[in-house]
């Protein structure tokens, strides 16, 4: 006779490998290195400082 098979672990096997899947293609979609994250934090800073700068006093 064989072994019972629990289809629960296979199930979730699947389940874990479309999520690992769609993660991955996020990541792609979305994904930015650190260095782009605080490039554009600096040039996103830079032109509020440069826009305060230009803003006219009463």
């Amino acid at each position: 006779m064989s072994k019972p098979v629990n289809l629960n672990r296979y199930r979730k096997e699947k389940a874990r490998a479309q999520s690992k899947a769609r993660a991955d293609q996020n990541a792609v979609k979305f994904g930015r290195t650190k260095s782009e994250k605080i490039e554009s934090k600096f040039e996103r800073d830079k032109f509020h400082r440069d826009l305060d700068d230009r803003e006219l006093d009463e």
